[in-house]
């Protein structure tokens, strides 16, 4: 899932993007990548147990970023 934010006005070209991968030893990782746009940007992988509960913690970011402006 790829998010992006811009707002010319004030400078802010801004992206936002989520991906579920499969671990080595059968857990879920929730691999994410923030940045602004034309970066390499930042990267962060939280671990579940299940992919229910990767998926669960995708909907909620995307929802949370929904509210701040990312598209």
């Amino acid at each position: 899932m790829h998010l992006t934010r811009t707002e010319p006005d004030a400078n802010l070209y801004r992206f936002y993007r989520m991906e579920i991968v499969r671990g080595l030893f059968g857990d879920w990782g929730l691999v994410r990548n923030w940045g602004r746009i034309g970066s390499s940007g930042q990267v962060r992988t939280d671990w579940f147990d299940t992919e229910a509960e990767a998926r669960d913690a995708r909907f909620a970011l995307h929802m949370k970023k929904a509210k701040r402006g990312y598209e």
